[in-house]
């Protein structure tokens, strides 16, 4: 149990450090530092496919291509949604959207929360429909104050959902089919790395790139095999509740790199904090009471 939260927690620190690494790149631009990022995470995330024994689940995908050819296509959409995440999450903090960006990320959860519910018929319990009353409203505020919502929230919120809902209609949400995403991303990664001017002829006039660019590459493998590791060490419910550390830590960042709330979006980003918070609570008290539950059996058993 001490190794998976110790394992969650760093990942959700080394992914709120390659958000602050991010405009350190510079000069190099969001779509090229995407483009470096795929190409050196790829290596490590084939290894990690093989140490895990999940190349049969790759070759089932392949088969079911050739079975239904028309399958590709939705394997190319996923693949797309993801590198739109990806690009994101390295293009924001260099433009001064860092916290758009986590705002997306702590509606997210609640997003999905109603996905369940519309799309898989699953039923809200009282706290789930409390959150989202509480992120309505701050959402409501936010339209009434500003007249709209960011695009990088919305994109993040929304683009991550149809990611996940089209991973779990297609049967790829395992490592396998992170793989084949990151793979399918190669060709637009080369494209970003080699167009006019090229982020290779920039490595000449700005040596730190071969220090900072292995670094962005160490902290993306050793944040993914702490996160796959932290899926298989924890109870789903507790790592779903760590799931939210991530966030807080990219609002930090962002605040760290200059970026601050105007006065008038408080209200906004506490009603928010506040439906998640509901969540927290409500998903630890079921994760106490399970683990009271099996204690109880433990000691009843012969």
């Amino acid at each position: 149990m001490i190794k998976g939260l110790i394992a969650s927690a760093l990942a959700s620190v080394l992914f709120g450090g390659i958000y602050f690494l991010s405009p350190f790149l510079a000069p190099l631009d969001g779509e090229q530092i995407f483009g470096w990022r795929v190409l050196l995470t790829l290596p490590f995330t084939t290894v990690l496919l093989l140490w895990r024994g999940e190349g049969v689940r790759l070759r089932q995908l392949w088969r079911s291509v050739c079975r239904a050819p028309r399958s590709a296509l939705w394997l190319l959409l996923s693949a797309a949604l993801l590198g739109v995440q990806l690009w994101l999450f390295m293009w924001a903090p260099l433009h001064g959207r860092a916290l758009p960006v986590s705002l997306g990320y702590f509606l997210l959860p609640l997003v999905m929360v109603l996905a369940g519910r519309v799309l898989f018929g699953e039923r809200l319990s009282r706290a789930q429909q409390l959150s989202t009353a509480l992120a309505a409203a701050g959402v409501g505020f936010e339209l009434w104050r500003a007249g709209s919502l960011s695009w990088e929230m919305w994109l993040v919120a929304g683009g991550y959902t149809a990611y996940f809902v089209l991973r779990r209609r297609l049967r790829t949400a395992h490592l396998a089919g992170h793989w084949l995403d990151m793979a399918l991303l190669v060709p637009v990664a080369l494209f970003f790395i080699g167009r006019a001017p090229s982020s290779v002829a920039l490595f000449s006039g700005h040596p730190v790139l071969f220090v900072l660019l292995p670094l962005l590459r160490g902290l993306s493998a050793v944040a993914l095999a702490l996160y796959m590791a932290a899926s298989s060490w924890l109870p789903m419910g507790l790592f779903g509740l760590l799931s939210y550390v991530e966030p807080v830590l990219l609002v930090l960042v962002a605040l760290l790199l200059g970026e601050s709330l105007a006065p008038g979006q408080w209200p906004t980003y506490a009603l928010v904090f506040a439906a998640v918070g509901v969540l927290v609570l409500d998903g630890l008290r079921h994760w106490l009471r399970e683990r009271r539950t099996a204690r109880a059996s433990a000691l009843v058993a012969p």
